[in-house]
């Protein structure tokens, strides 16, 4: 009787575990380094601002902190020139960004 409370117990705290989205996020390994990427062009160097921008404003993991951080972001791009448009993401912690030019990306938070 005792092993199957152990494994119940152990099974529990296992299925338990808390999800960080941001730190997976953040992590920029396997990528191209974002000052490298800012020099293939104007809206890719306003991306890496964006990114910038997203990863400097960290309220906590609440989701009116996530909304916050997201929101002044978009207010950030929004101010930029070429940006057409801004969708924001907050449970995802990402920016969807349309430039004039036709190009549509996601920004993702860079520390």
């Amino acid at each position: 009787m005792r092993p199957i409370l152990v494994f119940g117990a152990l099974a529990l705290t296992a299925a338990c575990r808390p999800y960080d989205l941001q730190s997976t996020l953040v992590n920029q390994d396997g990528l191209i380094p974002a000052d490298r990427f800012a020099k293939y062009g104007t809206e890719q160097a306003q991306v890496i601002q964006i990114g910038r921008a997203l990863g400097q404003w960290d309220g906590g993991t609440t989701p009116e902190a996530r909304a916050i951080q997201v929101t002044k972001a978009a207010d950030f791009a929004k101010t930029l020139p070429g940006i057409q448009s801004v969708t924001v993401d907050t449970l995802g912690y990402r920016l969807t960004v349309r430039f004039a030019s036709g190009w549509r990306t996601a920004v993702l938070p860079i520390k």
